[in-house]
């Protein structure tokens, strides 16, 4: 069976990216990434890809007039890779309309915290303020409102009594990089696809697929 090709945006350091290219290199993992590409050109992530022997691209957006001529070069860029699926990984910009109807059930990304909880930016820093006990992230289909998309999948992790914003992030950070190739498993093999706008499973999906529930302090 073909592996489904992907493609991770990032903008810095590339961590999740990293966490991606480890699995895909299990002769049995469902996808391969054909291509990291980055706004900036000097994140760190792509020297991470480079070891992995990943192709990289960088389409600097300080170079072009807007925000739509800088997608328009993203996409032909990730076409041109062969690009299936994309991943967001630390991708720094929000991403236009037209670009994410473009891609409309071929882009996921992974947000720090259990959607649809503290959507948007600071997510820890929210999450200690509103007193919460569980935290974590999410893998989901990107649309066009600010990660509102179709859940793929999610992981909880445990909010200590002490726990700082840096702290929680770190637990969670853990979290993603488990959660996120385990949710590209899934669509790359079929399990979960994107229909009607929804993420629908498969019957023999079960909720240990989608749902990984927090180990004890």
């Amino acid at each position: 069976m073909a592996k489904l090709k992907v493609a991770v945006l990032i903008s810095g350091r590339g961590s999740n990216m990293g966490s991606l290219a480890r699995a895909t290199m299990d002769p049995d993992f469902p996808a391969e990434i054909v291509l990291v590409l980055s706004n900036r050109p000097h994140s760190p992530g792509l020297e991470l890809a480079q070891e992995h022997g990943i192709d990289i691209r960088v389409i600097d957006h300080k170079e072009f007039a807007d925000r739509e001529a800088h997608e328009a070069a993203m996409t032909q860029a990730l076409e041109e890779a062969g690009t299936e699926l994309v991943c967001l990984a630390g991708y720094m910009r929000i991403l236009e309309e037209g670009f994410v109807n473009e891609w409309r059930g071929r882009l996921i990304n992974i947000h720090p915290s259990l959607l649809p909880s503290f959507r948007g930016v600071d997510t820890h820093e929210r999450a200690l303020e509103r007193g919460v006990r569980v935290h974590g992230c999410s893998v989901h289909f990107v649309t066009a409102e600010l990660d509102a998309g179709p859940i793929i999948a999610q992981a909880a992790v445990p909010v200590a009594p002490d726990d700082t914003p840096e702290t929680l992030s770190e637990r969670v950070l853990e979290a993603e990089h488990n959660l996120y190739p385990h949710a590209l498993a899934l669509i790359a093999s079929g399990k979960i696809r994107w229909s009607g706008d929804s993420a629908v499973a498969d019957s023999d999906v079960t909720e240990h697929d989608v749902a990984v529930f927090p180990n004890p302090l």
